[in-house]
C-alpha cells in the first residue's frame, strides 16, 4: 500500500515537472530580452538564447531540463548575473518553513480548542462566538491584518529574521531552530522576537479553518452510541473528549492540518512581503517582477515538491491511524 502511495507520488511529481516546462516556454515573453531589456543589441541577445539553450528544439531543452533536474541542478537565475537558484532557495525554503511552522504552532491547539469548545456547548454563546472568531480569520485579508498588527504593536520588529546588522554565525538557515539547539537563548529570542507578528497573521487562516473542522467532527463523533454509552456509565466528560472523541475525530483534523500547512509553506507570498520576510514567497515575486522564469520554473517545482510530499506523508499517516483504510485495501 505504501509502495502504490510512492509510486502516485512519483507519477504526480513528473505531470508536475512536465507541466512546468511547458508552462514556462509558452510564455509570450522572451527571457533574455527581459534580461537584457527591450533596446539590447540584437547579436547579443541571440548569442544569450544561444549559450541558454532557448533556440534548440523543444524536445531537446525538455531532455536537458530532465537532465540537469536529476543532478539537482535548477539553473542560473536569469537576472541576477548568474546567481545558483539551487543556493539561493536553499536559503529561502528554510525561511519560510520556519515561519510555517511557526504559524501552525499557534493555529493548531488555539483552532482544536475552539473547535471543542464550540461542539460542547454548540447553540450557545461559547459556540457562537467561536465561530464569529472562525469567520473573521478567513474573511479578513491576511496583508489587511498584517498591517492592523505592525500599528498595534510599534514596538515589535516587523522586517527580516533579524536585526540588521547582527552577527550570526549559523551553520544552516533554520535561525531559531539552531539557535535553540546550539543554546544559543539570546539570539533564540531575537529570532521569536522577528517571527511573532509574520507568525500570527499567517496563522489567522489556517486556525479558522482548523476550528471548523475539528468542530463538524467533533459534532459527529459526539453523537454515536458508544460515546452516549461511556457517559451512562459514569465518565466524566473530560476522559470522554480526551480519550474517545478526539482521536476519532482527529482523521478529518490531521488532514486539514496537512493541508493547511502546505498552503502556509507555498502560499505566504502576501506575509513575507508585508514583513520583508525572505523567504520563497518574497523569492517567487522578485521573480515575476523580474521577469526571471528560471527562479519561477524552480519555485513551481519546489511548490510541487512540497505538496506531493505533504500528500504522501498523510496517506501514510492515515494507513497506520486507521485500521479501516488498511483493511479495505487488502479486500
Amino acid at each position: 500500500m505504501i509502495l502504490t502511495r510512492l509510486l502516485q507520488a512519483v507519477i504526480t511529481m513528473l505531470i508536475a515537472v512536465l507541466a512546468v516546462f511547458v508552462a514556462v516556454r509558452v510564455l509570450p515573453a522572451n527571457p533574455v530580452i527581459a534580461q537584457f531589456g527591450q533596446h539590447a543589441v540584437p547579436e547579443k541577445i541571440e548569442a544569450e538564447m544561444a549559450k541558454q539553450g532557448w533556440n534548440d528544439p523543444i524536445w531537446k531543452q525538455a531532455i536537458r531540463f530532465t537532465v540537469q533536474l536529476a543532478e539537482g541542478d535548477l539553473g542560473d537565475s536569469f537576472s541576477r548575473q548568474g546567481e545558483d537558484i539551487s543556493k539561493r532557495l536553499r536559503q529561502v525554503v528554510p525561511a519560510t518553513m520556519e515561519l510555517g511552522i511557526a504559524a501552525m504552532m499557534i493555529a493548531v491547539p488555539l483552532g482544536i480548542a475552539i473547535g471543542i469548545i464550540a461542539a460542547l456547548w454548540r447553540s450557545s454563546w461559547p459556540d457562537w462566538i467561536s465561530m464569529a472568531i472562525a469567520l473573521l480569520g478567513v474573511s479578513v485579508p491576511v496583508f489587511f491584518l498584517a498591517i492592523c498588527l505592525i500599528w498595534m504593536f510599534p514596538g515589535m520588529p516587523s522586517s527580516y529574521r533579524l536585526p540588521p546588522g547582527t552577527p550570526h554565525n549559523f551553520a544552516t538557515e533554520f535561525y531559531f531552530c539552531e539557535s535553540v539547539l546550539t543554546g544559543q537563548l539570546t539570539m533564540a529570542a531575537k529570532c521569536m522576537r522577528h517571527l511573532l507578528l509574520p507568525a500570527a497573521a499567517l496563522a489567522t487562516i489556517p486556525l479558522a479553518v482548523i476550528s471548523r473542522i475539528t468542530r463538524n467532527s467533533m459534532l459527529e463523533v459526539l453523537a454515536s452510541d458508544y460515546l452516549r454509552t461511556a457517559r451512562a456509565k459514569g465518565a466524566s466528560l473530560f476522559r470522554v473528549i480526551l480519550r474517545h472523541a478526539l482521536p476519532n475525530a482527529s482523521l478529518s483534523v490531521i488532514n486539514i492540518i496537512g493541508f493547511q500547512l502546505g498552503m502556509l509553506l507555498t502560499g505566504a507570498v502576501l506575509t513575507e512581503t508585508v514583513f520583508s520576510w525572505p523567504g520563497l514567497g518574497s523569492y517567487v515575486v522578485s521573480g515575476i517582477q523580474q521577469y526571471d522564469y528560471a527562479v519561477v520554473q524552480a519555485c513551481a517545482l519546489v511548490i510541487a515538491a512540497i505538496f506531493v510530499t505533504l500528500n504522501l506523508v498523510l496517506d501514510v499517516l492515515f494507513l497506520i491511524l486507521d485500521p479501516r483504510l488498511r483493511e479495505g485495501n487488502r479486500t
